[in-house]
């Protein structure tokens, strides 16, 4: 499964965006968001995922379940 942002709670901080190993978060309309097909969780990188690390906003990046759970190659 991939990670989302809720984009109702995004402050636009920006905190998550350098954070992601797969360059799949990036800002879209004041807020910011997960491309899904980019986004592994971290898995391989990191053993948390690190846009919820470092949030400041908490249950802001969550997993969204409208995508498969990431399978390593």
């Amino acid at each position: 499964m991939a990670y989302k942002i809720i984009a109702s709670q995004c402050t636009a901080c920006s905190a998550c965006e350098p954070e992601c190993p797969n360059v799949a978060i990036q800002e879209k309309d004041g807020t910011f968001v997960i491309i899904a097909k980019k986004c592994t969780e971290c898995i391989g990188y990191f053993d948390d995922p690190q846009c919820a690390a470092v949030c400041p906003v908490e249950n802001t990046c969550v997993i969204d379940n409208g995508y498969p759970r990431y399978q390593a190659a």
